[in-house]
């Protein structure tokens, strides 16, 4: 497989893996998807520190 192609496929791994751990943890999972995108697997460790979003309900 080609370098470029394993790249994306490892950020858009990363971006779904950071998405479903804020999900779960009820941090904002539109940034940490956007992190996955940027940081790729290196955004991943990062989301088990995320705090869970303010609700002001």
């Amino acid at each position: 497989m080609p370098l470029p192609i394993a790249m994306i496929l490892a950020t858009a791994a990363s971006a779904y893996v950071c998405y479903t751990i804020a999900k779960e943890r009820r941090a904002d999972a539109r940034f940490w998807v956007w992190m996955g995108i940027v940081l790729g697997p290196l955004a991943i460790p990062f989301v088990f520190f995320s705090k869970p979003e303010k609700n002001d309900h």
